[in-house]
């Protein structure tokens, strides 16, 4: 494998790695501020364990994220230094303000709530907690606006070679940032409701199976009390309302992905048509809509595609909003492509071996298909679970089938593939750009680069090879640690977050704010943070 390959696997296994902890700590950020303020305006109990339980895990998806992203820009100097020369004149504003301000921001005023349980005011405990959070979601958009300049360059010209920045508001303010932005923030609620459904499931499970809750003669719930410390009928309201929270959040945001991807489709259509005929198989110009195609696996012609299931007409939808505007194909916008950029790599050192080589304008179809696919696919089975669950627990609790419960707890997952699915079609559906060039007519075009100019030149395969595999090993052993953190405490149930909840009122000695003979203040902050 050459240096430019293995630095593409390098980073492709890290973001999308570093990308499992990110939608999880802003949608459960949200949620759990929403809980907090639930519980301080209306001094219900259950709130409280909800926000100390599922801000718990936060907490713990939170740091994990914070450790895995850290190399991201790391890799941007070590393995692409050509194209952090080339777009840093533009990507200084936007990445310094997600680090200096934004991460800033969200790290302190996290830190203030960690530790401000008993120290701030509630309505001051509250309000960091808010700002933090509010804090990881300007964080997203400045990544984002970076990310979509890479999509769609606006607001530079080139001067000597390099894009410099001429105009900040229509960097920030790129019309392919406005759409995934939303995009992204509903694939994240997406995420932290179908956690919320299916840890919560577990724990209802849980309960009845353990004789705990009971089944009355009209068919609905009776909760009740075990002698196990924090399962009384409190825990019961804990886990109800949570799961039913986030059923509702996981069919809204379903929506909401569902709308701000059709926008996000037909701007691609219009900034990168290759890549969206490629997500649909359309080798040839037409208004048909693939449902199931077939091809010769890593084939690179586009002819030898066959369309099994096409449904006419919706393809111009997803492009053009009617039902009859014809959609340019792979076919045609590949002449297009060659006429613009050429057909071969320029005879450039930057490009190492690969200088005049020719070029490949048709991204891996394989990938876009069914990428395509697997996002949206992914996404509909989390809304329709959720849709279920609400049905299923309307009389109060859930079956106490436990291949239910498994299926519930595995569709954790459904929405995590449909961010990494979506993030994947995106990024590689781009190539052979690493900043794919703007179709617009007045000129902005001649800002894009391709990626086999984008590598570091002074690095070696071998020694990408072997951070690729350092970094992997690393990556895993982050992943044992961090759901053997999730398991431990969400098995622990809200007891796990507020230990204080398993002592007894008072110790040895008669203390009523200490644990049994420990010395120690039942509900000592420290227990929360760590």
């Amino acid at each position: 494998m050459e240096a430019l390959e293995i630095a593409r696997w390098q980073f492709g296994i890290t973001t999308v790695y570093h990308f499992m902890m990110v939608p999880l700590t802003i949608g459960l950020g949200l949620v759990v501020a929403v809980m907090q303020t639930i519980w301080h305006r209306t001094g219900k109990v259950e709130y409280l364990r909800m926000t100390k339980f599922w801000g718990k895990l936060f907490l713990i998806n939170f740091i994990m994220g914070v450790a895995t992203g850290i190399v991201q820009e790391f890799q941007f100097g070590m393995a692409w230094s050509e194209y952090s020369r080339f777009v840093g004149d533009v990507f200084g504003a936007p990445l310094a303000l997600e680090s200096l301000l934004a991460f800033f921001v969200e790290s302190t005023f996290l830190g203030l709530w960690i530790f401000g349980w008993k120290q701030l005011k509630p309505a001051i405990h509250l309000a960091c907690l808010w700002v933090a959070v509010v804090g990881s979601v300007f964080s997203a958009y400045f990544i984002i606006v970076a990310n979509s300049w890479m999509q769609h360059p606006v607001g530079a010209e080139i001067i000597d070679g390099r894009p410099v920045m001429t105009d900040a508001w229509a960097v920030f303010t790129n019309n392919t940032a406005l759409v995934a932005f939303p995009h992204t923030l509903m694939g994240a609620l997406a995420v932290a409701g179908g956690f919320l459904l299916g840890i919560a499931w577990y724990h209802l499970w849980r309960r009845r199976t353990d004789g705990i809750d009971t089944i009355g003669a009209d068919g609905k719930v009776i909760p009740g009390e075990a002698a196990i410390p924090g399962r009384d009928r409190t825990d019961y309201k804990v886990w109800i309302r949570s799961l039913r929270i986030g059923a509702v959040v996981a069919m809204i945001s379903f929506a909401g992905t569902a709308l701000t991807g059709d926008l996000q489709g037909k701007l691609m259509f219009e900034q990168q048509p290759m890549k969206m005929a490629a997500a649909e198989a359309a080798c040839h110009d037409g208004t048909g809509f693939s449902v199931l195609s077939v091809g010769n696996l890593g084939s690179k012609n586009c002819d030898e595609i066959v369309a099994l299931i096409e449904v006419p007409g919706i393809l111009s939808f997803l492009a053009k909003g009617d039902f009859t505007t014809e959609v340019r194909g792979v076919n045609s916008l590949l002449d297009q492509y060659k006429a613009d950029y050429g057909t071969h790599l320029p005879d450039n050192p930057i490009y190492g071996e690969r200088a005049g080589q020719e070029i490949q304008y048709v991204p891996v179809m394989e990938v876009t298909y069914w990428g395509f696919r697997m996002m949206i696919g992914f996404g509909g089975i989390a809304a329709l679970a959720a849709l279920l669950a609400l049905w299923v627990t309307r009389k109060g609790t859930v079956p106490a089938s436990r291949w239910l419960m498994r299926l519930a707890v595995f569709g954790i997952l459904a929405p995590f593939g449909a961010n990494a699915a979506g993030w994947i079609f995106t990024e590689m559906g781009r190539q052979p750009f690493v900043v794919a060039p703007n179709p617009d007519l007045n000129g902005i075009d001649q800002v894009f680069m391709f990626t086999a100019a984008a590598v570091s030149p002074g690095v070696s395969a071998g020694e990408l090879l072997t951070s690729l595999i350092v970094l992997t090993a690393v990556y895993a052993a982050l992943l044992v640690v961090e759901v053997k953190l999730l398991v431990k405490f969400i098995r622990g149930g809200v007891v796990s977050a507020m230990p204080e909840l398993a002592h007894t009122p008072a110790d040895k000695n008669g203390d009523a704010n200490k644990g049994p003979g420990t010395g120690k203040p039942a509900d000592d902050v420290l227990a929360f943070a760590y």
